[in-house]
């Protein structure tokens, strides 16, 4: 069976994924910061050391990536790589900071944005964290970090992953991508984004 690494999880579970990991087949394995959310793995994102090297096939990092340090960016996809099969990928989804300075410019930073299970989100939640988490004291939610197709897709490229597609959804705010530990051809790529976006993107 395969598995796959679903890193800063949160309380989500499989079925809150991707319908590509949301099957049968596959088997979650969950990481997260919190032990209120019950992992299978205490871990950080910069340190995925109880992960064996190449012991998985995927990695879904949903809206966690945007917690680290800008200079803690290519540890965590480093790590992320390390942790893959020679075959395996990652898909990783954050805010789309191009999207959100468009809506700030039209001064909304605190006018929601979209609706989410936590309540409806707006550009300053996205920029800096959701500031009802962050009341509560989960200092684990503030972001530090941000990222635009370009520099995501530049950000993978860098971490050594070999074949990156990108999709900005700009109604929703947030960016897709996937990257494969190796090169692989585009059928491939094509497969990875039907089964895994909520839309679809081109190779990049």
């Amino acid at each position: 069976m395969p598995r796959f690494l679903h890193v800063g999880c949160g309380p989500a579970r499989k079925a809150q994924t991707t319908s590509g990991f949301n099957r049968p087949e596959w088997d979650e394995v969950r990481l997260d910061i919190d032990p209120r959310v019950e992992p299978d793995i205490l871990g950080s994102l910069t340190d995925l050391s109880a992960v064996a090297d190449g012991s998985m096939d995927a990695l879904f990092s949903s809206h966690s990536l945007e917690h680290v340090y800008p200079h803690e960016v290519a540890v965590a996809l480093s790590e992320f790589r390390r942790a893959l099969a020679d075959d395996g990928f990652l898909i990783v989804t954050c805010p789309d900071l191009q999207s959100l300075a468009e809506l700030i410019a039209q001064d909304g930073l605190t006018e929601p944005a979209y609706m989410s299970e936590a309540g409806p989100i707006t550009p300053l939640d996205s920029l800096y964290g959701l500031r009802s988490a962050l009341a509560a004291g989960n200092l684990h939610m503030a972001h530090r970090t941000g990222f635009t197709r370009r520099t995501l897709i530049e950000a993978l490229h860098t971490a050594g992953f070999g074949s990156v597609a990108a999709l900005q959804r700009k109604a929703a705010f947030d960016l897709w991508a996937v990257g494969t530990k190796t090169h692989q051809p585009r059928e491939r790529m094509e497969a990875l984004v039907r089964d895994h976006f909520p839309g679809q993107a081109t190779p990049a």
